[in-house]
């Protein structure tokens, strides 16, 4: 797995707690997607794990770390949502803490790590719980989630939460454009900015094939706005990840606002400002606060409401759209 250099800060402060007997057996990493808490984790389980620890590193050498590096460490368990399923079930925490209970294979520690702590079913939560507050002797829980409100209270209460924020933007900007030498400023900071300064997600939505869906939504919303034909937006927002691509929508919306209220040094989309100052002087604000709602809402439906016709909510609030431009009140 990649380390990235943001995280030595962390890792340093998280192990040294360890050494110094400090260190909590179960340890609730909160941070945004895309910031490298699955690479803290593992970098952390290492040095659990590890059987002869080099100050705050693993050794790399023992047969513990040589397990590890090859991926079949019998003590290091990895809870995760199965292939085609979006929850973790009770099922699949039983036949972990059943593995639990019984001595380490290697005679060392035995790492749990559980990377989307928020798809734990809340019988799954509630079948871990025992085991988190009594666990066997050298017996190490990493979560991580990116949402802790969404954990069972009774889970957060076993776990020292940890957050783990997101790095300067400054240093986010030099290690995206060392990654991309080739994307020009105003798209690095865009993208860290959509991304809340995580670099890792910055740099998957600069992929090309994924820019350029954001790109395709910027374009047909200036011939949108040109040709009053909202239902052009259609294509760019009808995609396998709709509720994303409403989202770079409500961006540029909040954007316009912004623009509308002088204040453009703040606006998320810093290289589609042009787009973004013809929607602030084509809508007024009022026009402009009434459509963010409304697709706020129409993300949630998305997002929360199962067998949806997508393409018709999307249909009938870009018709929503139209008929609210075409309105006198401006």
């Amino acid at each position: 797995m990649n380390w990235y250099p943001w995280l030595n800060d962390a890792y340093r402060q998280l192990i040294g707690a360890y050494q110094a007997g400090r260190g909590h057996h179960a340890l609730l990493i909160h941070s945004i997607a895309g910031n490298g808490a699955d690479a803290l984790s593992y970098g952390m389980s290492r040095w659990l794990i590890c059987q002869n620890k080099d100050g705050l590193k693993s050794c790399g050498e023992c047969h513990s770390c040589r397990l590890m590096l090859a991926g079949t460490h019998p003590d290091y368990h990895v809870l995760d949502v199965e292939k085609g399923k979006s929850t973790i079930s009770i099922d699949a925490v039983r036949k972990l803490t059943e593995t639990l209970s019984g001595h380490a294979q290697q005679n060392g520690a035995k790492v749990v790590a559980i990377p989307n702590g928020q798809a734990l079913t809340d019988a799954a939560a509630n079948a871990l719980l025992k085991t988190l507050e009594e666990p066997s002797k050298q017996t190490y829980f990493l979560l991580g989630c990116e949402k802790p409100e969404n954990l069972l209270a009774t889970l957060r209460s076993r776990c020292l939460t940890y957050f783990l924020s997101a790095p300067a933007p400054e240093i986010a900007l030099y290690w995206l454009q060392k990654q991309m030498p080739e994307v020009n400023v105003d798209d690095a900071v865009t993208a860290l900015r959509l991304s809340q300064d995580a670099p890792i997600a910055a740099l998957q939505l600069l992929e090309p094939q994924h820019w350029q869906k954001r790109t395709l939504l910027c374009n047909e919303l200036e011939q949108s706005l040109r040709t009053k034909d909202f239902l052009r937006l259609l294509p760019a927002l009808n995609t396998d990840n709709a509720p994303e691509c409403i989202s770079w929508l409500l961006g540029l919306l909040s954007d316009s606002i912004k623009i509308q209220q002088k204040a453009s040094q703040f606006c998320v989309n810093q290289d589609q400002i042009g787009r973004v100052t013809l929607l602030a002087t084509t809508m007024s604000s009022s026009q402009l606060l009434d459509l963010y709602g409304k697709w706020q809402d129409c993300r949630h439906q998305l997002l929360t409401v199962p067998a949806l016709n997508q393409e018709l909510i999307l249909s009938n609030q870009l018709l929503q759209w139209e008929a609210l431009f075409a309105s006198p009140s401006r």
